[in-house]
């Protein structure tokens, strides 16, 4: 008998080999409900709803980027509202299936896990606390705006800051992806940066710690680690690497969680294309600029001004034509 979920032009050799391929499948995904490398994903954290949810309140951030909807500012306080609780609806469910990692994720089990919450109750009362710091993002993304604008010279218009430039949108996404990190909340403030990283080419983990009037010119390729820390008024361009050098191994050989692992960059440092900044204990002094394709893993005093040697170029002149 023909299986009913099988297309019309499979016959009955197409369909014993797909069910043999089902079979031998079947034994390498794991139902239990413990975090594990097998584990079957049905259970997890919507990514397509989690995705949603951050378009809507980027558009909260920055009105008219997401949407391209016309907003008069009478209307304003409706159309927040109203963005605001689809992105409400959007997001608590997933976070309630997120927040049993706080205690099954594999770190957490090896850390000690911490005791199971009513997850319903926590993730409303986290949608709230995260509510609730809503205008204070939207102030830190107003000075995003006027540093980018300040720091490019190609920048015209405050609009085509807010409507073009890659970077604003990725700390636009990042700073509402940390929230939800420093509310304890597993896995959707991932899948928010990983969201950020496909549409921008920006890499910034959810931990990394951003100071007001940031700006990233150009932005391609900028990649932001874990325990950065990043002060107020900093620029990079496109490229640029905060990374880990080492990170301690436990008695399994695993990485240790939760330790400061990438660089400290202090206010006001200027920070050229493709310069990579390694180690938890590397501080960029406040006032310094590192130069282009700079390799660096050790601090530097602040009003520092950091190069590297020009390689030697060797310049072949071509055969003039006759």
């Amino acid at each position: 008998m023909k299986h009913p979920h099988l297309p019309e032009c499979a016959g009955p050799a197409a369909e014993y080999c797909l069910c043999q391929a089902a079979t031998g499948l079947l034994s390498l995904y794991s139902g239990a409900p413990e975090d594990s490398a097998d584990s079957l994903l049905g259970s997890y954290p919507n990514t397509t709803n989690i995705e949603a949810g951050l378009r809507i309140l980027i558009d909260v951030m920055l009105p008219g980027r997401m949407s391209q909807t016309d907003i008069e500012a009478e209307e304003l306080g409706l159309f927040l509202v109203r963005r605001l609780g689809e992105a409400w609806r959007l997001l608590r469910p997933e976070i309630e299936r997120a927040l049993p990692f706080r205690w099954m994720g594999e770190a957490a089990r090896m850390e000690g896990a911490p005791k199971p919450v009513d997850v319903h109750k926590e993730s409303g009362r986290v949608m709230q606390a995260f509510v609730q710091r809503l205008a204070d993002i939207r102030k830190l993304l107003v000075e995003d705006i006027r540093a980018a604008y300040e720091g490019d010279p190609a920048a015209l218009t405050y609009a085509e800051v807010q409507l073009a430039y890659p970077g604003l949108l990725a700390i636009a996404s990042h700073r509402l992806a940390h929230e939800f990190y420093k509310l304890n909340v597993p896995v959707v403030p991932r899948v928010m940066s990983e969201w950020t990283h496909s549409q921008t080419g920006v890499d910034i983990h959810p931990g990394a710690e951003i100071g007001h009037g940031f700006f990233m010119d150009h932005a391609t390729g900028v990649v932001i680690g874990e325990t950065t820390r990043i002060g107020n008024h900093v620029k990079l361009y496109q490229g640029v690497t905060l990374g880990a050098r080492s990170f301690p191994l436990d008695e399994h050989g695993q990485p240790v969680k939760h330790v400061k692992r990438h660089p400290t960059v202090e206010d006001d440092v200027v920070i050229y294309a493709h310069a990579t900044i390694l180690g938890g204990d590397t501080v960029i002094g406040k006032g310094s600029t590192i130069g282009g394709n700079v390799f660096l893993m050790e601090s530097v005093p602040p009003k520092s001004y950091v190069t590297s040697k020009h390689a030697e170029l060797h310049i072949k002149r071509g055969q003039e034509s006759t």
